[in-house]
C-alpha cells in the first residue's frame, strides 16, 4: 500500500510539474509575443515619427533654401561679368531684372545621382522595348523585319525648303533689324522723342508683320508637313522674340545718346554686330552685351551626346504615336463617336500625352539648349527649374520653361506693369497669359492647318484660373498639379487627333476661309463617308 501511495504521489508531482512547465512555457510564449507586439508598435511609431520629422525638416529646409536663393538673387542684381552689369539696379517701384550667372542645368546635376540616373535608364529601356515590340510585331505579321519610318519621313518632309525658309528668316533678322536700328540710333536727333522716331517704330512694326506673314504663306502654298511647319513657326517666333529683345533693351541707350556729349566710358547707342550675332544663337531670349562664359575648350563629346538624345527622343515620340495614337484615331468618323468613347479616348490618351510632354521637355529644354550652350560656351544653363516639384500652377509656370518665362516677364509683364502705373499686377499677368496662349495656339494652328482653339481655352481659361487655387500643402498641391497635367495632355492629344483625322476623312464644310475655323469633328460621322466618297456636298457659306 505504501508503495502504491508513493507511486501515486510521484505521478501527481510529475503531473503538477508538467502542468507548471506547460504554464511556464505558455507564459514565456505570451511574454515573447507581447514583447514582439510591443517592439513592432515601437517600430511603427518610430517610423511614423521619422517620417513626420523628415517631412517637417524637408519643408523647413526648402523654406530656408528659398530664402537663401532670394538673398543670392538680390546680391546678383549688381553682379558683373567681364566688367559689364548683367542687370539694371532696381529703383523704387521698379521690378527686378534677369541676372545671368554660371550654373548648370538641374538634370545635369541630378543625373549624377545614381537613383535619378536609374530613372533615366528606365526610360531608355522603355524605348528599347518599343523598338523590339515593333520589330517583333512586323516579323510575326509580315514574316520579315520592316523598318518603316514613314511617319517621320512624312512629318519632316520638304526639309530643303524648310532650311531655305530658315536661312531667309535668319538673314532678315541679322541683315535688316540690326542695320536699321544702328542707323536710327546713330542718326536720330538727341533729346526728346520726335515724330521721326515714331516713323522708325512704324517701320519696325511693319517689318515684324511681314516677318510674321511670309513664312506662314510659304507653309500654306507649299503644303509643308506638320513637323517641318513646327520647325519653321517656332524658329519664326524665336527670332521675332530675339529681335524685340534687342530693340527693347537698346532703345533707352539710343534715346540717351548725344554725340556731342558722349564720353568714352559711356555705352554706345548700338552694340557691336558680333554681340548681336552671338545673341541670335545663344540659348536665351534676354539681350545683354555680354554673358557669363564657361571656361576651357568646348566639350564636343558632350555636344554630340546631347544631339543624340534629341534624335533618340524623336524616335521615342514616333513610337508613342505609332503605338498609342494612330491605331486609336485613324478610324475616326468610320465609327460613331459617343460620349462614352470620347471619355475613354481622353483617358487612353493621358499616358502617351504625358510621355510626349516629358520627352519634348527633355529633348528641347535640356538636350538641345545644353548642346548650343556648350558650343557657345554659354555658362548660365538654368533653362528650367524643378517644375516637377511644384505645388501650385503659379510656380509651375515660372519653372517649366525659364527661357520663355524670362522673356515674358521682362518684356511683357514689366512693360504692362509700368504702363498701368504699377498698380495692377493681375492685369499685367492676364496680358502675359493671353499673349502666351495666342502664340501657342498660333503654332499649332499653322502646323496642323486648322484653327481648333482647345489649347488656347485651356491655357487662357483653366490655366490662368489655376494660379489662384490656394495651396494648402506641398503634397496635395503637387498631386493636383500632376492630375491636371495628365488630364490636360490627354484632352489635347485626343481632341487634336480627332480633328486631324476628321480633316482627312470628312468633307469640308465650306469652300471659304471659314473652313479653317469650323471644327469638322463636331459634325462628321460615318454617314458622311460612303466607300471612300463623301456623301454630302460641301456647304456654301
Amino acid at each position: 500500500m505504501e508503495s502504491t501511495t508513493e507511486d501515486e504521489s510521484i505521478k501527481s508531482d510529475e503531473k503538477n510539474s508538467s502542468r507548471k512547465s506547460r504554464k511556464s512555457s505558455v507564459d514565456r510564449f505570451k511574454a515573447c509575443c507581447s514583447k514582439d507586439i510591443n517592439m513592432q508598435m515601437i517600430r511603427d511609431k518610430s517610423e511614423k515619427l521619422k517620417s513626420d520629422l523628415l517631412e517637417n525638416f524637408e519643408k523647413q529646409l526648402q523654406d530656408v533654401i528659398e530664402d537663401f536663393v532670394q538673398e543670392i538673387e538680390k546680391i546678383e542684381q549688381s553682379a558683373t561679368v567681364n566688367g559689364n552689369p548683367q542687370t539694371q539696379k532696381r529703383t523704387d517701384g521698379e521690378l527686378s531684372g534677369k541676372a545671368f550667372i554660371a550654373r548648370r542645368s538641374v538634370l545635369s546635376e541630378l543625373l549624377e545621382i545614381s537613383h535619378i540616373r536609374t530613372i533615366y535608364h528606365i526610360f531608355v529601356a522603355i524605348l528599347i522595348v518599343f523598338m523590339l515590340n515593333t520589330l517583333v510585331c512586323d516579323f510575326i505579321d509580315q514574316g520579315r523585319v520592316v523598318l518603316d519610318f514613314q511617319l517621320i519621313i512624312y512629318s519632316f518632309g520638304k526639309f530643303p525648303l524648310v532650311m531655305y525658309v530658315w536661312f531667309c528668316m535668319a538673314g532678315g533678322t541679322s541683315l535688316i533689324v540690326y542695320p536699321l536700328f544702328q542707323y536710327w540710333a546713330y542718326n536720330r536727333r538727341p533729346g526728346r522723342v520726335y515724330w521721326s522716331d515714331y516713323l522708325w517704330l512704324t517701320v519696325y512694326v511693319v517689318y515684324q508683320m511681314v516677318f510674321l506673314f511670309l513664312p506662314v504663306k510659304t507653309i500654306h502654298m507649299n503644303s509643308i508637313p506638320t513637323a517641318s511647319s513646327v520647325v519653321i513657326v517656332t524658329e519664326q517666333v524665336r527670332l521675332m522674340m530675339k529681335a524685340h529683345a534687342f530693340v527693347r533693351e537698346n532703345i533707352p541707350r539710343a534715346l540717351a545718346y548725344d554725340k556731342s556729349k558722349w564720353k568714352e566710358d559711356e555705352d554706345l547707342p548700338c552694340p557691336d554686330f558680333s554681340k548681336y550675332l552671338y545673341f541670335l544663337f545663344a540659348p536665351t531670349l534676354i539681350y545683354r552685351d555680354s554673358y557669363p562664359r564657361s571656361p576651357g575648350p568646348v566639350r564636343w563629346n558632350y555636344v554630340v551626346s546631347n544631339f543624340a538624345q534629341v534624335l533618340a527622343s524623336l524616335f521615342y515620340i514616333y513610337y508613342i504615336f505609332e503605338r498609342f495614337c494612330i491605331p486609336v484615331f485613324r478610324n475616326f468618323n468610320r465609327e460613331f463617336m459617343t460620349p462614352r468613347r470620347l471619355i475613354l479616348s481622353v483617358f487612353g490618351s493621358m499616358l502617351p500625352g504625358t510621355l510626349v510632354l516629358f520627352i519634348a521637355f527633355f529633348a528641347i529644354l535640356h538636350s538641345w539648349l545644353n548642346a548650343f550652350a556648350e558650343m557657345l560656351r554659354f555658362a548660365d544653363r538654368l533653362f528650367y527649374k524643378d517644375w516637377w516639384n511644384s505645388s501650385s500652377f503659379a510656380n509651375y509656370y515660372r519653372t517649366w520653361n525659364v527661357v520663355v518665362h524670362d522673356w515674358l516677364y521682362t518684356y511683357v509683364y514689366k512693360d504692362c506693369y509700368m504702363l498701368l502705373g504699377g498698380g495692377n499686377r493681375a492685369l499685367a499677368m492676364a496680358a502675359v497669359f493671353l499673349l502666351s496662349a495666342i502664340v501657342h495656339e498660333y503654332i499649332l494652328s499653322v502646323a496642323f492647318g486648322f484653327v481648333y482653339p482647345v489649347l488656347f481655352i485651356m491655357f487662357a481659361g483653366a490655366g490662368f484660373a489655376f494660379i489662384f487655387v490656394p495651396n494648402r500643402s506641398q503634397r496635395s498641391g503637387n498631386v493636383f498639379m500632376w492630375v491636371a497635367l495628365f488630364i490636360g495632355t490627354g484632352m489635347l492629344m485626343c481632341l487634336y487627333s480627332m480633328e486631324w483625322y476628321a480633316r482627312i476623312s470628312c468633307p469640308a464644310m465650306s469652300d471659304s476661309f471659314l473652313d479653317y475655323f469650323l471644327p469638322r469633328s463636331w459634325a462628321c460621322g460615318p454617314s458622311l463617308v460612303v466607300d471612300g466618297i463623301f456623301a454630302l456636298p460641301k456647304l456654301e457659306l
